[in-house]
């Protein structure tokens, strides 16, 4: 009979023991007794009440889990139309598969949500984002989806996400999207790569001519820059040119009006020198000089005759 007690009292004993629970440093826990929530205790040792009244719950708030979402080659094997393969805007298909990490958000709210909806959570986040991937697949045509899909993807995913999330509470954070995967289906895959290699050849082709054409138009702008700036040397050293001459001949006029003012033969002088100036220089050259006609008439200088050199 006492042996009987001591059975029953260890037996009192494990039972309450089931009341002990131990929370760790990364996790927060979500204490239900029956059903209802009674307390959210941090990491540490906790007691409540035994199994049977009271759940523990332990939640791994700062753990990030990773779900992949859509095509999965080994399973694509066993289905006819596999999960994942989506049809584009100009009814094409393409394979998509998706990464999503997500965490447990740290609030009261969120724990609750998420002890309430966890067997759930996995399955309505893949449903979720294939359903958002599916709609911006079926947006756009085979090639945008092929050469943008990686960039645009899952940024569009991800907007949408917390839109949805909020109306199901689940009580987690999407914290990145990525796309794993995303190529038209094995069947013609071959044909696809073949027209994407074009594809890429005639954006290079287009990219050199482009180089070219930038290069060619530098040039031009240089070498019209360049004969600008000399055209305006030239126009600047002329004029200046100009100017000097105009002011020089001025002075000179003035000089022979004042000369010729007290020496009527001023003019007769200024001639003969140039004259002999001249004759000077043609002998110069090899040339044969004639004498000239030419004379004084009323104080004003009268060439009647001027006899070009003969050609040899």
């Amino acid at each position: 009979m006492i042996r009987v007690r001591y059975i029953l009292v260890l037996a009192l004993g494990a039972y309450l023991l089931t009341g002990v629970y131990q929370v760790a440093p990364e996790e927060r826990a979500v204490v239900r007794r029956f059903g209802a929530v009674v307390a959210r205790p941090g990491p540490g040792l906790g007691i409540g009440l035994p199994w049977g009244i009271d759940r523990v719950d332990r939640v791994p708030v700062r753990t990030v889990r990773q779900l992949r979402v859509g095509y999965d080659a080994e399973a694509a094997n066993d289905t006819t139309t596999p999960v994942g393969q989506l049809l584009t805007g100009d009814q094409n298909l393409v394979n998509v598969q998706i990464v999503l990490d997500y965490a447990i958000g740290e609030t009261d709210r969120d724990l609750d949500d998420y002890v309430i909806h966890r067997e759930q959570v996995d399955a309505l986040l893949s449903r979720t984002a294939e359903a958002l991937a599916g709609e911006w697949v079926a947006g756009r045509t085979v090639d945008q989806v092929l050469l943008t899909g990686t960039g645009a993807l899952p940024a569009w995913v991800m907007d949408r996400l917390a839109e949805r999330f909020a109306e199901l509470h689940l009580g987690i954070r999407v914290q990145r999207v990525s796309v794993a995967l995303i190529a038209p289906p094995d069947e013609v895959r071959s044909a696809f790569e073949a027209v994407t290699q074009a594809q890429t050849a005639v954006g290079t082709k287009k990219f050199q001519a482009q180089q070219e054409s930038d290069q060619r138009r530098r040039q031009s702008e240089s070498l019209k820059y360049r004969l600008e700036q000399e055209a305006s040397e030239y126009r600047g050293t002329q004029k200046r040119q100009a100017d000097a001459d105009a002011t020089e001949f001025l002075a000179q006029l003035l000089a022979y009006r004042d000369v010729r003012a007290t020496n009527p033969d001023a003019l007769a002088f200024l001639w003969w020198d140039e004259m002999r100036k001249t004759m000077v220089s043609m002998k110069a050259r090899g040339g044969k000089v004639r004498p000239l006609d030419h004379h004084l008439q009323g104080g004003e200088l009268n060439i009647t005759e001027f006899v070009p050199l003969p050609k040899r």
